[in-house]
């Protein structure tokens, strides 16, 4: 008498574990915070550096794009280029302080020249604010007069940072849509194999 063979049942795959699709919400939620820090007032601090790479790393671990299209109204085509937009947004926030405090980086000479010249000029407005009590403490006055002119100069050299944080950005955005787009065709092409 043979021993009935047993039932297999097969568990359905999960559909996380093949998706093409990108992961909902991810780069909406990364373009939010970006754009809520990106219009915070006042001068560009480190803490936006920690903001950008971040995100930048929750995009690369959870972003999935569509199989790859050569068509420009494709599902792969729109995916892509949110994807690079977001990824250029949040590495002209990473790059700010940066862009911001260093000259090597942003050279801009007389847009620094000038911010200084307004330090300076907040300085000796922070003094005749003091009037006759400027001489009742030196030291005080120096404090107050080198926080006037340090803040002054941070605020004046972030406007100008900012106004040319797009052009980084975009730039960054065109560098890794090509680049993503370029190996996705060739990931494609290898899964196809040769055709004809």
């Amino acid at each position: 008498m043979t021993a009935p063979s047993p039932r297999v049942t097969q568990r359905p795959l999960s559909a996380a574990a093949g998706d093409d699709t990108p992961a909902p919400g991810v780069i909406g939620i990364g373009l939010a915070a970006v754009l809520t820090f990106a219009l915070a007032q006042g001068s560009w601090q480190w803490f936006a550096t920690f903001i950008g790479v971040t995100l930048l790393a929750v995009m690369s671990a959870f972003q999935r794009r569509a199989q790859w299209a050569p068509s420009l109204r494709s599902p792969y085509m729109r995916g892509l280029i949110a994807y690079s937009l977001v990824v250029g947004l949040c590495v002209a926030i990473a790059l700010a302080p940066l862009l911001q405090r260093h000259a090597w980086l942003f050279p801009r000479p007389q847009t620094r020249t000038d911010c200084r010249l307004l330090g300076r000029y907040q300085a000796l407005e922070a003094q005749s604010a003091l009037g006759d009590l400027a001489r009742q403490d030196d030291a005080a006055l120096a404090f107050a007069q080198r926080d006037r002119s340090r803040e002054a100069v941070a605020d004046c050299l972030a406007s100008t940072t900012t106004l040319w944080l797009p052009i980084y950005g975009t730039g960054v955005a065109v560098f890794v849509g090509t680049a993503a787009w370029f190996r996705d065709r060739a990931r494609s092409r290898d899964r196809t194999g040769p055709v004809g």
